[in-house]
């Protein structure tokens, strides 16, 4: 079929034939039909439903997904409550024996352990009965009067005022510490309106005492036990090593301590200087009871031996109205730059300027330092006033002449907190900021003089030394080498107590009770 397909073909092409060429017939195969399984074999019906969202395709794979969920919902097995046997009503000889042991107290021989309701054999009081005492603790407050404590826990008035007068006329009642217990025992009281009297009272009045107050019959009787207290103060020393402050906690100093040492020894040396091979040797007050209780104080040497350098002696000791620390050889210095006369920034240095009220230049012969209106300001070293009042355009204007030719002033003040002749100490609140006198707005305008001539405030540091002499420096001789023969960890060594305190353990409710069953057996 295909060679006469190819001869009719070339017939038709030959020239000058007339004859029109057959037309050509190509066998073609049918292709074969799909079936439905292949058809669903090729469409993906779980697509990526995080993909062309809202598509054909997306809901087709939804509707597996609700399809494959509704089938294992249909598979999941049935829940059902399990029977279980109930327990059986009482019987009536059960019934009648926990009645017969309705009104049994168990503490009294019932043995079935069981608590039911009373019956209709128990008669209700009309007035309960009250407790023959009762057992507080109340505590001391800070600003609250002894006898206002007293009150409070439920003493009547009359006694807890002569209560107070007993331990007056023993110790100060101010040097009770806040917080201290106050064990109260208050007995059986004659009536519904009248107070509870006082059966005894037992606190710690100070740290070497304690006091007791019995009260029998409307009279009360003051017992004073001693508590025997060791003062030996407390030696701390070590070595310095990677950081002074770490190796002195190590060492049990306080954290209050070890502040105030660093600081003393920052007066005398730079802290950098020190190194890991120094010895520190810090000195304190310290207390303890025979009762077991102790109590640190200030620091009162600080000391610091230096290779190679000389070493460090500071001892605290009062001079004139006030403590200070001295050195060894008994000179005290303090050094540091002069306080700051108010908590704000300076806004303008000392020097020539243009005024902002005057319009032209002069000279500013302070600092002004920014503040809100009404803030503090302080004494930056301890003299005394000179002059507090109105002064032309300083406004409300103080001075302070502080020895040694030099003296401060401070201007436009709000209001004056001090008066003309009297004596003020570094810190001291003299006045509060204002805008008085020639000024644009709230803020201090500070001057610092020296003998009488305006200098700039920012180049004067003050600097207060005293020297002990005659007696006072044999006794503060003789207090430093007593201090040093003390050994480190002496002050916690064994304690030999006065007396032996016996400690009674408390009675039991029911022993309390024990008595009062005897003599009801006997009646």
């Amino acid at each position: 079929m295909f060679e006469a397909g190819r001869a009719d073909f070339a017939a038709a092409a030959e020239p000058g034939s007339t004859e029109i060429a057959p037309a050509i017939t190509v066998p073609v195969r049918a292709l074969p039909a799909y079936t439905w399984r292949e058809r669903l074999s090729e469409i993906d019906w779980v697509p990526d439903l995080g993909a062309d969202i809202g598509s054909l395709d997306w809901f087709r794979g939804l509707g597996t997904l609700t399809l494959l969920c509704g089938m294992a919902l249909s598979l999941l097995p049935g829940i059902r409550p399990l029977p279980g046997d109930q327990a059986p009503l009482p019987t009536a000889s059960e019934f009648e024996e926990l009645r017969a042991q309705m009104i049994m107290p168990i503490a009294f021989g019932s043995d079935s352990g069981r608590r039911m309701g009373a019956n209709d054999k128990v008669i209700s009081l009309g007035i309960s009965p009250e407790r023959p005492s009762i057992e507080m603790t109340a505590r001391m407050n800070g600003g609250e009067s002894f006898a206002r404590v007293l009150q409070r826990a439920g003493v009547g008035g009359n006694e807890a005022v002569r209560i107070e007068n007993m331990v007056a006329g023993v110790t100060t009642l101010g040097g009770i510490a806040p917080g201290t217990p106050l064990d109260i025992v208050l007995g059986a009281r004659p009536s519904k309106t009248a107070p509870r009297p006082l059966q005894s009272l037992a606190f710690r009045a100070r740290f070497d005492l304690n006091l007791q107050v019995l009260g029998n019959g409307g009279s009360f009787r003051l017992i004073k036990q001693s508590i025997a207290v060791d003062n030996t103060p407390l030696r701390i020393r070590g070595i310095v090593g990677a950081s002074l402050y770490k190796s002195a906690r190590a060492a049990g100093a306080p954290a209050e301590a070890i502040q105030s040492y660093l600081k003393i020894i920052a007066g005398r040396t730079s802290l950098s200087n020190v190194r890991e091979t120094d010895e520190f040797d810090m000195i304190m007050d310290h207390r303890r009871a025979a009762t077991g209780e102790t109590e640190a104080g200030s620091l009162v040497y600080a000391g610091m031996d230096r290779d190679g350098k000389s070493a460090i002696q500071m001892l605290k000791w009062a001079a004139g109205d006030s403590a200070q620390w001295f050195e060894a050889s008994g000179v005290g210095e303090t050094r540091g730059a002069m306080g700051r006369p108010v908590n704000g920034p300076v806004t303008s240095n000392f020097g020539w300027r243009m005024h902002p009220i005057l319009g032209y230049r002069r000279m500013h012969s302070g600092m002004d330092f920014g503040a809100a209106y009404g803030s503090p300001i302080f004494a930056v070293s301890d003299g005394a006033i000179a002059f507090a009042g109105h002064k032309g355009g300083y406004g409300n204007f103080v001075q302070i002449n502080h020895g040694g030719g030099l003296a401060t002033g401070y201007g436009h003040m709000s209001r004056i907190a001090a008066q003309a002749g009297q004596s003020v100490r570094r810190g001291q609140i003299i006045g509060y900021v204002g805008s008085s006198g020639l000024s644009t707005g709230p803020h201090l305008h500070y001057e610092l003089y020296r003998n009488g001539q305006a200098i700039n405030p920012a180049s004067v540091t003050f600097t207060q030394s005293a020297a002990l002499s005659g007696q006072a420096l044999a006794s503060f001789r003789a207090r430093l080498a007593g201090l040093k023969t003390i050994k480190p960890g002496q002050a916690l060594g064994s304690m030999q107590t006065a007396q032996s305190k016996t400690v009674q353990a408390p009675l039991r409710e029911i022993d309390r009770l024990a008595p009062l069953r005897a003599a009801s057996r006997q009646q």
